[in-house]
């Protein structure tokens, strides 16, 4: 089999979603063949593996090809034993017996924010680079995962509004984003957990040296803005950054698995019905420093 890479919308969206053929990542990848992927990621930013499956731990060590692992820890009070690995983020609406979870259940309740958009991680310092997701057990319609491409959304910003942008530092914190969804329930441990971090929202990425928006519904001020005006900024932002020429919906298939690349994109997942088993797995790969530490 030959790797091979190409644009799964080549018309409306050339540049922004790939599909990837001729690889089987269940098995050991060669140097070359992790270096042409990580070359995909850079180009269209989200790659989608068909019929690839995984175990946990092949997932992982596909995962490590591209860096370190984020520890997939949950801090919800109610959430300390996990059903998966400490590598493993359990994005499903199954509890520790593989039951599906009550409507009211907390964790599922939180879990609802995801439907807003978002970058992974992107409330701790280091946020991450990759994530990739495992699609294990699927409902049977619905449940697509969208995604934005915040370099073209960036590109396609007036020039008044990029030099507004420009050196301006975003607080992101879960405690926002859930606030959101009406969701408050919090302990002073887990405040303090989720207490905000600040991140640029501009970023130059890493490996191509391309402009993005940093946004995510994490971010629910801007220092030195008052907060209302910040917010506004931000929903406009978003709104302009999430329009249909900029957005990719995958519409999942069992054993796919998708990678993207959240120093370039958000992404927010859509409804389904609930008391269908929705089982996904997800790896993250760590960032190697702080929206801060990086060249404006």
């Amino acid at each position: 089999m030959t790797l091979s890479i190409r644009a799964i919308d080549p018309v409306s969206r050339p540049f922004f979603g790939g599909i990837v053929s001729g690889i089987d990542i269940t098995q050991p990848l060669t140097r070359e063949q992790a270096a042409e992927i990580e070359k995909g990621m850079d180009c269209y930013g989200v790659l989608v593996f068909n019929d690839q499956r995984l175990t946990d731990e092949t997932q992982m060590a596909f995962s490590r090809n591209f860096g370190e692992l984020e520890l997939a820890t949950n801090n919800l009070r109610d959430s300390k034993t996990q059903r998966l690995g400490a590598h493993i983020a359990d994005i499903s609406n199954l509890d520790n017996d593989n039951k599906v979870l009550a409507r009211e259940n907390r964790r599922r309740l939180f879990s609802l924010g995801t439907r807003l958009w978002h970058s992974d991680s992107s409330f701790k310092v280091v946020p991450a680079k990759y994530s990739l997701l495992s699609a294990r057990i699927i409902p049977d319609k619905d449940g697509n995962t969208e995604f934005a491409d915040m370099r073209a959304a960036y590109d396609a910003l007036d020039d008044d509004t990029k030099a507004e942008c420009e050196g301006l530092v975003c607080e992101h914190s879960q405690l926002f984003s859930r606030a959101q969804i009406g969701f408050g329930d919090f302990t002073e441990e887990e405040r303090e957990m989720f207490a905000p971090v600040q991140q640029r929202l501009i970023r130059r990425h890493p490996s191509t040296g391309r402009k993005s928006l940093y946004l995510a519904s994490h971010a629910g001020s801007i220092l030195g803005w008052p907060i209302p005006e910040a917010r506004a900024f931000l929903r406009d932002l978003t709104e302009h950054a999430t329009q249909r020429k900029f957005v990719y919906a995958h519409q999942w298939k069992q054993f796919d698995l998708v990678v993207w690349d959240n120093q370039a994109t958000m992404h927010r997942s859509r409804p389904f019905d609930a008391s269908q088993v929705r089982d996904m797995h997800r790896t993250t790969v760590a960032g190697l420093r702080s929206t801060m530490d990086e060249a404006a």
